[in-house]
């Protein structure tokens, strides 16, 4: 039998796969049933009574994984509680938060029909090291410094004010 909550992401470098663990994490401290899958990898949603979806924004673009799930799935999670998050900026500035959350409504907008009742952005992380093609061919970006400006305690917090929205799907 399925978990009744899904923590589903998408990851290019690991950076959102730490923060959907620690959602997961932090639901399954308020005990709750959660699975923490890839959103490739995610087949149904039946049985599901909380979907939490996590992808980075990649040049202006949430996570094609993202877009792909959400396409995928829109019968079933029109009738299911959502939250969705994305990690975006990994310089921690005004100007960088609100271009993301622009950017990050833009892509949502996509897909009108689907309305989460939670969405967050979260602070991303960088390392040039990690970077795949195309981007490891841009040298402006193989010489950015490493950064990291996740928020553990702000995505703790968050994940713990998920926990209501999944009432009534505790483990037995």
């Amino acid at each position: 039998m399925a978990a009744q909550v899904l923590v589903a992401y998408a990851t290019r470098a690991g950076s959102t796969k730490g923060v959907a663990e620690a959602v997961a994490e932090t639901l399954r401290g308020k005990r709750l049933d959660v699975e923490l899958a890839l959103l490739r990898d995610v087949r149904s949603l039946e049985g599901r009574r909380l979907v939490v979806i996590g992808a980075p924004l990649y040049m202006f673009k949430w996570h094609k994984d993202a877009r792909g799930f959400l396409a995928r799935f829109r019968q079933a999670l029109a009738g299911l509680p959502c939250a969705v998050f994305a990690l975006g900026p990994f310089e921690d500035t005004e100007k960088d938060w609100k271009s993301v959350r622009e950017n990050f409504d833009k892509e949502l907008a996509k897909f009108p029909w689907f309305s989460p009742a939670v969405r967050e952005v979260f602070g991303g992380a960088f390392d040039p090291a990690k970077l795949g093609f195309p981007y490891n061919l841009v040298p402006g970006l193989k010489k950015m410094p490493v950064k990291d400006i996740r928020d553990w305690d702000a995505i703790r917090a968050w994940a713990q004010g998920l926990a209501g929205m999944a009432a009534g799907v505790r483990k037995g």
